[in-house]
């Protein structure tokens, strides 16, 4: 890694999300189960706290700075640990790529940016979130691993980015998107930042099909989160929005639609563990539509 490559790449944080003149192609998709682009989708909606006159994005950062003590051992206490595994899946779709500057979106306590160091050695690894209670903990394990010249956290917005067109060569987001104020929004800022030819690669939890891995996931999702997530993090709310945001998010084909109509090639998805967990792909364009 270069010295002072993080200073080079400034982060600047009043920089306007994009240019007036920046327009991102689409393509017209029909699937009648989503609403048209300029209307936003019932997951948008899905907020931590229903009693709140906070805005969705204000009460999840709120809901994950109440959170951030115990968020990594709660996701590994109720994954059973297989978290771990869903995210070096994800990250393993970019190894062909070996991305030299990537951007982890809603990168929280880091987790994603650190594996991506282990297993993908880039340059520089950039991780925004809007939660400062999550980040100040990643900060600390970053800073434990000596990895403060490789890897910086920022607080910022997934929906107005602060980094210049066509800046990193891959963007990751890890179980954040379902928290996303404006899905499209984030999608779209997204591949803005983006380089032509880079990639994007989404990890969200999804619902099983199966009907036996459905009964018990229902089960596990409803009862046993929420009661054990109030127990240990003294938040019950956080984790029965977990499952309100999973059960109301455009999962699959619908969520491959969605990318394909803010201007992602290339798409794909692949399902994990009995399709609890998903993992989505898209690229940028090498050149701009003419």
């Amino acid at each position: 890694m270069k010295t002072g490559f993080l200073e080079q790449l400034m982060y600047i944080k009043d920089r306007p999300a994009a240019s007036k003149n920046h327009k991102l192609k689409t393509k017209n998709f029909l699937n009648l189960s989503l609403p048209p682009m300029n209307k936003s989708l019932p997951h948008d909606t899905i907020v931590p706290f229903k009693g709140s006159k906070q805005s969705k994005k204000q009460q999840v950062a709120g809901m994950f700075d109440q959170i951030a003590f115990r968020y990594d051992f709660l996701n590994r206490f109720l994954s059973g640990g297989i978290d771990v595994y869903w995210r070096k899946m994800a990250i393993r779709e970019l190894q062909a790529l070996k991305p030299k500057i990537m951007l982890d979106v809603a990168t929280g306590t880091a987790d994603v940016a650190i594996m991506s160091h282990k297993f993908l050695n880039p340059e520089t690894i950039i991780g925004i979130d809007i939660s400062e209670g999550m980040l100040q903990l990643g900060r600390k394990k970053i800073a434990n691993l000596l990895l403060n010249k490789q890897i910086a956290l920022y607080q910022g917005d997934s929906e107005a980015i602060n980094f210049a067109t066509d800046t990193f060569d891959a963007v990751t987001v890890a179980f954040g998107v379902r928290n996303f104020e404006n899905l499209r929004k984030g999608l779209e800022e997204m591949l803005r930042v983006l380089k032509p030819g880079g990639k994007v690669v989404v990890l969200e939890f999804s619902k099983p099909r199966q009907s036996i891995v459905k009964g018990f996931y229902n089960l596990y999702m409803r009862i046993v989160t929420p009661g054990i997530g109030k127990l240990i993090s003294k938040n019950r709310e956080a984790y029965q929005y977990l499952n309100d945001s999973v059960q109301k998010f455009p999962e699959g084909d619908d969520f491959i639609t969605i990318m394909k109509e803010v201007g992602y090639t290339a798409t794909y998805f692949k399902k994990l563990t009995g399709g609890i967990c998903t993992i989505y792909c898209g690229s940028k364009n090498n050149s701009p539509a003419l």
